[in-house]
């Protein structure tokens, strides 16, 4: 599909497709709406089958390659995959689909703690599948072979950001539990790898302490995806305001309110897509 696509340059003016699991890569949007205000930009969360973090490689792939097929019809010049886990154990099958350029949060997390760490001692917390991945420090490794990597899966983070627990004793708690092994090395960068964590970047910050530089894989995305259209001469020309597209494959209890966090607005109309 769309392979005779393959030598033609993306219309401009097209928006930029990003993709996530469920709602987390709405923090991914939120980074791309204040760093790129003129660009439309339309979001596909799979809500129905979220978390995917559990998942088997073969099912993530599967989910991940239907997907990329739908934001493609919907002509994007640019994909994002917001989904830690996807980009951790798909990325291969979604630009194998893709004519347009795939950006992921994992790469752009990954050459962030690169130019931020002076230690060359990295910290990494994400779900349980992103970090048995091992992809970060295969990305980070690529930047840099000689940098250490202490990872640290924190699989309680993501219900208690969606229960909107984000300065709760109980979150504090837990983010101390979790990040002790990693803060007894002496890391200088933390890299948040689940789009969830930049919400609590804050209660982060304030249990690892201020030395710590914390990189955010939403903001990283953004500055990331400014650069790309750039090098490719893809920044929105029209002047009519940008549009912006929500699709889910299921509207779940609290998604608005939960979805608004994540998005630091109202979110407009969600339209619910059936395979």
């Amino acid at each position: 599909m769309c392979h005779d696509m393959n030598f033609v340059k993306p219309d401009s003016n097209s928006a930029i497709g990003v993709f996530d699991s469920g709602i987390g890569g709405l923090t991914v949007v939120r980074a791309l709406m204040e760093r790129l205000p003129f660009e439309s930009i339309i979001y596909f969360g799979d809500t129905a089958r979220v978390p995917y973090g559990v998942k088997s490689v073969d099912t993530i792939s599967k989910f991940a390659g239907e997907i990329t097929e739908f934001l493609l019809r919907q002509q994007v010049k640019l994909l994002i995959v917001a989904c830690n886990t996807m980009a951790a154990v798909a990325r291969e099958v979604i630009v194998g689909l893709s004519p347009v350029p795939v950006l992921d949060v994992i790469d752009a997390g990954a050459s962030s703690a690169v130019e931020a760490t002076r230690a060359r001692y990295v910290g990494v917390i994400g779900t349980p599948a992103t970090i048995n991945s091992n992809a970060y420090a295969r990305a980070i490794h690529r930047h840099d072979a000689g940098i250490r990597i202490f990872s640290q899966a924190c699989p309680l983070f993501v219900p208690l950001v969606e229960e909107g627990w984000l300065d709760h004793p109980v979150t504090r708690l837990t983010a101390r539990e979790y990040l002790r092994p990693v803060t007894t090395h002496q890391i200088d960068t933390l890299v948040l790898g689940c789009t969830h964590y930049p919400l609590l970047k804050p209660l982060l910050q304030k249990v690892v302490g201020k030395d710590i530089h914390l990189v955010d894989s939403a903001e990283a995305m953004a500055e990331r995806t400014a650069a790309v259209l750039t090098e490719m001469d893809l920044w929105n020309r029209s002047a009519s305001p940008p549009d912006y597209r929500f699709f889910v494959s299921d509207v779940p209890l609290r998604f608005q309110g939960i979805g608004e966090r994540f998005l630091g607005r109202s979110l407009p109309k969600v339209q619910v897509v059936k395979w």
